[in-house]
């Protein structure tokens, strides 16, 4: 009967771990494009493994601090263009955005 009870307290641990990890994994993608300044601010989207560039109008109004706090791994700023590291999230991200425009 123990073994009962600590295999189910086990098996609720583990599905509370995989729902938070899954949880973090999923990126707030409308958040992301708020940061980016709106759909309007984003001129081109590049993928290229991990990393997501995006060519903006106006690079002033994009919130880099709430991108990172949304999970990037790195932001890079060139001239109009932000190189952002978002891990397997980045096809995701470009997908999405394309089919905003």
């Amino acid at each position: 009967m123990n073994y009962v009870i600590i295999a189910i307290f086990l098996i609720i641990i583990l599905l509370a771990v995989l729902k938070a990890v899954s949880k973090d994994a999923h990126l707030d993608m409308n958040k992301l494009v708020d940061y980016l300044g709106g759909r309007d601010n984003i001129i081109k989207t590049e993928v290229n493994l991990s990393r997501f560039r995006v060519k903006l109008k106006d690079i002033s109004i994009v919130n880099k601090e709430g991108i990172q706090k949304l999970g990037a791994k790195g932001i890079v700023e060139i001239d109009d263009e932000l190189k952002i590291i978002l891990s397997n999230n980045s096809t995701q991200l470009k997908k999405y955005i394309d089919e905003l425009k």
